[in-house]
């Protein structure tokens, strides 16, 4: 890898990014964010709907659980994100291994995830050696922030030591968070399996899975 190569920076999503979202973890992840709910406070009538409310609202439940309920963001990172028997739903990827060696950029993993989910689903897909680094959220800092919102994207950036906007790549199975790093001047692809035609930016190519990643930034990749 040239110098101009190494200054480029792929940043990956994880979760439903990494591996498919019919995997079944999330499933198992909300019905442990509704639980937890109900733990703190939440009646069954309306936890779903609050719990998806503070989603939309703030990036991720767990945060308008913090902000509204004053919950304590460690138990909530051991009952629910820890909880999750991951090893048992994500096994090793070896077209996802083979296709991030043949990445002609630095690998940087960004995700709206705790740091232990986060390091955890990368190595039960046997590609966390691949990765410099990971931009995680920090439960435990307040009012830490999420993609969207900029600042995470200038968080990961000044994690993955890269300035220039434009020297940045990225992939992600949420168009929000995709669209957020285009408005950044990123270059991103929206990693969903459905086709979703009626979208606004269609300029933002779309694959079904990260393994297509190539066919769509074949510049990038040996």
């Amino acid at each position: 890898m040239d110098s101009a190569q190494q200054e480029r920076v792929f940043f990956f999503d994880i979760d439903n990014c990494l591996y498919p979202p019919n995997s079944g973890i999330m499933y198992l992840m909300k019905e442990r964010i509704y639980a937890f709910g109900r733990e703190n406070g939440l009646d069954e009538a309306s936890v779903v709907d609050t719990c998806e409310t503070y989603l939309r609202d703030y990036g991720l439940s767990v945060r308008g659980l913090i902000m509204h309920h004053k919950i304590d963001p460690t138990e909530f990172n051991t009952k629910v994100d820890g909880s999750i028997p991951l090893e048992d739903f994500i096994k090793p990827d070896a077209e996802l291994r083979t296709m991030l060696k043949s990445i002609k950029t630095r690998r940087w993993a960004f995700t709206n995830a705790g740091k232990d989910h986060a390091y955890r689903v990368l190595k039960c897909l046997s590609v966390d050696d691949l990765f410099e680094g990971v931009t995680y959220c920090d439960y435990t800092e307040v009012d830490f922030p999420c993609k969207p919102e900029r600042i995470a994207y200038h968080r990961a950036m000044s994690d993955a030591g890269v300035s220039d906007p434009q020297k940045c790549y990225f992939a992600d199975d949420s168009i929000k968070n995709v669209e957020a790093a285009v408005q950044l001047g990123w270059t991103a692809v929206w990693v969903w399996p459905s086709i979703d035609h009626s979208r606004a930016n269609k300029a933002i190519p779309q694959i079904k899975n990260i393994h297509q990643l190539p066919e769509v930034l074949p510049q990038l990749f040996d």
